[in-house]
């Protein structure tokens, strides 16, 4: 169990007991004792299956989407993608006590005394293993309500580090008042915190400028087009931005009380050389700064998102009844273009995005609509349940409604007016997770699991298991990937032939042994299989 001490070394448990006694007391704590353990937290090795009938396009395919519990998917990710993930972003149960969060197959309700509790223990496995996902760079975004935002936020600190925390970003859901409340409720949180936050400045990209933000600029160049002028002062004293400039007309300027000049006094000479530096229209005014539209290549993006730039609710809800012709179960989800701009400020366009709270497909559709928009290649990783319950054990929310949504997205669909939508292209694999005893791992495990595993860990995109190959086969840039199931003269001519012709050979196999023992000189080049993937796959997260 991930939280069984006995499975610790000596060495870990000594390290462990220092890292507490460093610990601040001050943070969160729940009820971790009291509440029902989580059955998904278990020492089962966790394996997918690859359906191609619910797969979007043909073999390779570059994206995924996973159906099954999220901690097991999390678990096989952090196998197969550790530090892989630039972007994650999740829209998880808000915990409501309105059917919106299960726990063991059950609705958790406002009545239940370890509400709270349960949603931090079921947050709290599922956040530590994202963590180990997100590579160098990257960055995390949660959508959250007042329902949990304080406790997220001191469970994130804890987890990713309050140092690491980037902003709390505020999300205007609503551009009609709301009067049931003592206070009408407009909007919700997003909580970003990045592995480090130095190279997430230097990374993130600027946001376009809004209608709104261009209209102030109002004057003409006949050359360089729209301009505005803006303040040439800054806060603070600096010595040597602290000259006086004297404007066409005579008049003399210093800067005001408690500011000095933004810029000294060689660079100021500079721009007014250039005709960049505008004293009013009666060449009279305190000197300012000319800005050309032309040069601005977007703003700082910041902590208020208004319905305007991003969406609402309601449209979110319009999207999904455009594309479905009826409305989802579903009752909050997010607006395509406020996962736009999460993409927009949080990606290049090569990288891959995560959401392991997929919901409708939203992060899909907005990962689409961004490639189509700037040719980019990002690529995308949903994980969904079926939502099944004993009471709707044929529910399946992941097929029904997250991957059909994908699908019409990237094939094209007809909407509810009854206009064709062209797609916007892409492909998924579909796939589910099964949990596998990891006592009889090496009998339980098919050709089919190792395969897709590996390709995986190596980056591929992800082919089919040949059933009637003597070896399956990938190409990694330089290197060859194999995995060989068996061992017979066959596969041994095969190998012998890559290695004359100088193949670089990377060749996962049941019995390393008699193909080291086989190719003495190319030892490195076998490994041990299942071996390497439970030695991946580890035993779960550690509290």
């Amino acid at each position: 169990m991930a939280d069984n001490y006995d499975d610790y070394s000596r060495e870990e448990l000594l390290r462990e007991l220092r890292l507490r006694d460093r610990r601040p007391r001050f943070g969160l704590v729940w009820e971790r004792k009291e509440i029902e353990h989580e059955q998904a937290v278990n020492n089962d090795f966790v394996a997918l299956e690859l359906d191609p009938a619910l797969s979007c396009g043909a073999a390779p395919y570059r994206n995924l989407i996973i159906e099954g519990d999220n901690f097991d998917a999390l678990r096989y990710l952090r196998m197969t993608h550790t530090g892989k993930i630039q972007c994650i972003y999740i829209d998880p149960p808000y915990n409501t006590g309105n059917r919106d969060f299960i726990y063991n197959d059950r609705f958790v309700d406002k009545e239940d005394a370890y509400r709270h509790s349960k949603w931090l223990e079921f947050m709290y496995r599922r956040l530590l293993l994202a963590r180990e996902l997100l590579a160098e760079d990257g960055v995390i975004f949660v959508s959250i309500d007042d329902n949990e935002v304080f406790n997220l936020g001191l469970l994130m600190n804890s987890i990713f580090g309050e140092s690491n925390h980037i902003a709390t970003c505020i999300w205007q859901k609503r551009y009609s008042r709301e009067n049931r409340g003592s206070i009408g409720d407009a909007h919700e949180y997003l909580l970003i915190y990045a592995l480090n936050p130095e190279i997430f400045k230097y990374r993130r990209n600027k946001v376009a400028l809004t209608e709104k933000q261009t209209a102030v600029y109002k004057n003409d160049h006949p050359i360089h087009g729209k301009w505005r002028d803006i303040p040439m002062t800054a806060q603070g004293f600096r010595p040597n931005q602290m000259y006086e400039i004297v404007s066409p007309t005579g008049k003399k300027h210093r800067p005001p009380e408690g500011r000095c000049w933004s810029m000294i006094e060689s660079q100021y000479q500079k721009k007014l050389d250039e005709g960049r530096i505008f004293f009013g229209k009666d060449g009279n005014g305190t000197p300012r700064v000319i800005r050309y539209l032309s040069e601005v290549e977007g703003v700082v993006p910041w902590t208020w998102w208004p319905h305007e730039e991003v969406g609402h609710t309601d449209e979110a809800r319009k999207e999904i009844q455009s594309i479905f012709g009826t409305q989802t179960v579903f009752d909050t989800p997010k607006p395509v273009r406020l996962i736009e701009r999460i993409l927009r400020i949080a990606t290049k366009p090569d990288d891959l995005v995560l959401d392991f709270f997929a919901g409708s497909g939203t992060t899909a559709h907005a990962v689409m609509k961004l490639n189509a928009e700037d040719g980019g290649n990002r690529r995308y990783i949903l994980v969904s349940s079926t939502e099944a319950t004993t009471a709707e054990p044929t529910k399946n929310l992941c097929r029904d409604v997250c991957a059909e949504r994908v699908r019409r997205i990237a094939q094209g669909y007809t909407n509810k007016k009854g206009e064709n939508i062209a797609g916007l292209s892409g492909d998924f694999a579909y796939l589910r997770t099964q949990r596998l005893p990891a006592d009889t791992l090496f009998y339980s495990i098919q050709h089919e699991h190792i395969w897709l595993a590996l390709q995986l860990i190596h980056g591929s995109d992800l082919s089919l298991y040949v059933t009637d190959a003597l070896m399956q086969r990938s190409e990694q840039g330089d290197t060859i990937l194999l995995y060989v199931p068996r061992i017979n003269e066959a596969i041994l001519q095969a190998l012998s032939d890559l290695f004359a012709a100088n193949a670089k050979l990377l060749v996962y196999a049941w019995q390393p042994g008699l193909l080291q023992h086989h190719f003495g000189n190319q030892r490195d080049s076998f490994l041990p299989i299942p071996q390497v993937l439970i030695d991946r796959f580890g035993t779960g997260s550690k509290p």
